[in-house]
């Protein structure tokens, strides 16, 4: 591609020539454009993922602005995944970016052909279409799931770890999925690993969350597609 040469020349010298020609042929798929989804898919694209699927139901509200990259005062009312869209193409012309203004459901799961992505990366808030994401993704063999959990009410981006999900600890998100499926005995058929924080939180307060936080879990979530952990 035109400019190639500026644009990745230094990721291709930390990665290599291999390594660039692994991520410049994954697909990935994101579920969620907030504060966590919007700045995994910009690390994404950024470090050389040029088949990326964007999916998202939401616009853009003047409350994501202090967390969520596709959030300006000119964007509000725009829908996120299309604002994306067009940055990443800015970013790299060429890339294959497909922009879904949808909710991933038990019901619209099978439209997202979930096999055909050699990454899953679940940013979504919903709890049940969190579980219905998780469930579905794990029945295949293929694709690798990466789920972030809980960032609301942290202010410690330090604390942000990798685990696997079952070894999730003191996450009220994680402890809340890991009931649902033990009452409806739906558990998934293979493991994970999540993003998540050990971080106490004050539950009194309201649902606040910072950037900080988000992006480290976004960030952190790109990282383990850039260099996938044995």
């Amino acid at each position: 591609m035109e400019n190639k040469e500026s644009f990745l020349c230094r990721s291709e010298a930390l990665i290599g020539e291999e390594g660039m020609t692994r991520l410049n042929t994954l697909k990935v798929i994101i579920f969620g454009l907030g504060g966590v989804g919007s700045w995994c898919a910009e690390a994404l694209v950024r470090s050389g993922v040029q088949h990326l699927t964007l999916v998202d139901s939401d616009v853009v509200d003047p409350t994501n602005i202090n967390r969520q990259l596709p959030a300006l005062h000119s964007s509000i009312g725009s829908p996120k995944v299309q604002v994306l869209r067009e940055r990443f193409l800015d970013i790299n012309p060429q890339a294959n970016i497909i922009a879904r203004q949808e909710r991933f459901s038990a019901e619209s799961a099978a439209s997202f052909l979930l096999e055909d992505y050699d990454y899953v990366i679940d940013a979504i808030d919903s709890v049940a279409d969190k579980l219905d994401l998780i469930l579905s993704t794990t029945s295949y063999q293929h694709p690798t799931l990466l789920s972030s959990m809980g960032a609301a009410r942290k202010l410690d981006p330090l604390q942000v770890r990798v685990s696997e999900f079952w070894k999730v600890d003191g996450c009220p998100l994680a402890a809340t999925l890991r009931k649902r499926m033990r009452r409806t005995g739906r558990f998934p058929q293979k493991k994970f690993k999540c993003v998540w924080s050990p971080e106490r939180i004050d539950t009194s307060l309201p649902k606040g969350t910072m950037m900080p936080v988000t992006a480290t879990f976004g960030l952190t979530l790109a990282s383990l597609v850039i260099k996938p952990q044995r």
